[in-house]
């Protein structure tokens, strides 16, 4: 009578102590830039932003594509984020299981010798006997207060929360590939120029003894111009090195040794800068960008676990029920006769910790106050991080625009005094000024269309594309 009140009593007052999680609402703002900031004439803002697919076909290029499943499949980062979010998911489905009745099945098995003398009898021989039971147990937790509901949400919540880091690595790695095939296109441009001013250094001498042969120019001028070759030989062994470590880098986003692998020789011509580029707007890169989603969810778990600490205040109830059958030979256990049962119900009040329980609350309190804290630097984070790079595009298309006409000069500069050096009108140190001026130019020039294909990638990342392919 007893259990089944308290059982009554249980269901009665089932409920969920502690705050109920509410997602924080977006931020008002509309924009990213900061005002006196320039804008990008080809940016879009919109709700809806990116490709169908996996971000990275905007830029046209099969070697990056065919490299970005490569690095997928393979990349170790990726397995360890995969293997956690599974783990995570598990112990939530262990979590919600403990809300449920446990069943267990018990059998034993026991022989016992008896010491009739120390019941004060002599003369009788000390028995052996066996005893033998089978049966099962039913346990439930009650719940009274939701602490193991709070704890399932906690769990759901922590699960959720390496769902979105796996998201964020995902992003993060297809941006990392992207950036290393974008340095590999840049420093092989960077290097067929300063090639190329190899090239014309040698053509210059071959020019200036011609003119010394002809009387025209002193032996010094053959000096000028080798000091001037050897300069733009020192630049190759530097940007080769930069070269091979963009590509080892490469090799090992995909997961594979350097010389398990070969990197496909990226051109800065086999890519194509998406226009427009579209960018989420800031209502909804909270509900985009998994750093923000992976935050979100663990102030959700840190909520929960506010109800879980609370719960630990209440009385708890316990509901146990059993059915034993036990008998002295192996083989009567299986009879009405050999049967018993217990049924029985638990409650426990706290009364005193030492004010540990409530010390308990009050943590829980304020680690959830120091997740919503971490949410809003999250997100003013990711919202800094999207107009840094808008406006590093912005100033990649002012530089850019400017290269070209700083090349376009220094190439009409060169064409004309060498024309004057072959004429014999001329002077050679124009020329080698001119020259000089015209390959760093060809160098910056590629850095700049290197600089500003990576920044609309990184772009796409801070903004959150989708990294997945396209499903059909």
């Amino acid at each position: 009578m007893a259990g089944a009140a308290l059982a009554a009593l249980a269901l009665a007052a089932c409920k969920t102590v502690g705050p109920n999680f509410t997602p924080p609402a977006a931020p008002p703002t509309s924009g990213y830039l900061m005002k006196g900031d320039a804008a990008v004439q080809e940016a879009r803002l919109e709700s809806a932003a990116g490709p169908a697919g996996a971000w990275w076909k905007a830029f046209g290029s099969a070697d990056l594509d065919r490299v970005m499943d490569e690095a997928l499949a393979g990349n170790p980062t990726i397995a360890a984020a995969d293997a956690s979010l599974k783990r995570l998911q598990a112990l939530a489905a262990a979590a919600h299981g403990a809300q449920l009745p446990q069943v267990d099945a018990l059998a034993n098995i026991e022989e016992e010798r008896i010491n009739i003398a120390s019941l004060g009898f002599a003369g009788f021989p000390n028995p052996t006997l066996g005893l033998y039971s089978i049966g099962g147990q039913v346990s439930y937790d009650a719940d009274l207060f939701g602490g193991l509901r709070r704890a399932t949400e906690a769990a759901r919540a922590a699960a959720e929360s390496q769902a979105r880091q796996a998201d964020a690595a995902y992003l993060t790695l297809t941006g990392q590939a992207a950036l290393a095939a974008l340095q590999i296109a840049t420093t092989r441009a960077e290097i067929v120029a300063a090639e190329r001013a190899v090239d014309d250094d040698r053509s210059l001498i071959g020019m200036v003894k011609k003119a010394e042969e002809a009387g025209g120019q002193p032996q010094s001028a053959t000096v000028s111009a080798r000091a001037q070759l050897a300069s733009d030989e020192a630049v190759l062994p530097p940007l080769r090195q930069q070269l091979s470590q963009a590509r080892h880098a490469l090799a090992q986003l995909v997961g594979h040794a350097p010389a398990d692998w070969t990197t496909p020789d990226f051109d800065l011509a086999g890519f194509t800068a998406p226009t427009p580029i579209p960018v989420t707007l800031p209502s909804e890169l909270v509900h985009r960008r998994p750093d923000i989603l992976a935050a979100e969810a663990t102030l959700h778990a840190a909520t929960a676990q506010v109800g879980v600490a609370t719960a630990a205040l209440y009385p708890d109830v316990k509901i146990s029920a059993n059915l034993i059958q036990t008998a002295l030979a192996g083989s009567n256990p299986f009879t009405h006769a050999a049967s018993g049962w217990q049924l029985g119900a638990g409650l426990t009040q706290p009364l005193f910790h030492g004010g540990a329980l409530r010390a308990n609350e009050r943590a829980a309190e304020a680690a959830a106050e120091a997740a919503l804290d971490q949410y809003r630097n999250t997100v003013v984070a990711a919202f800094t991080q999207v107009a840094d790079v808008m406006e590093s595009i912005a100033q990649d298309d002012d530089l850019l625009a400017a290269l070209v006409r700083v090349e376009d000069a220094a190439a009409a500069s060169l064409h004309d005094d060498q024309l004057a050096f072959r004429l014999g009108g001329g002077p050679l140190l124009p020329v080698l000024d001119d020259q000089r001026r015209l390959e760093l130019a060809r160098r910056e020039r590629s850095m700049a269309e290197g600089k500003r294909l990576a920044d609309i990638a990184q772009l796409y990342v801070a903004t959150a594309a989708d990294w997945r392919e396209a499903k059909t």
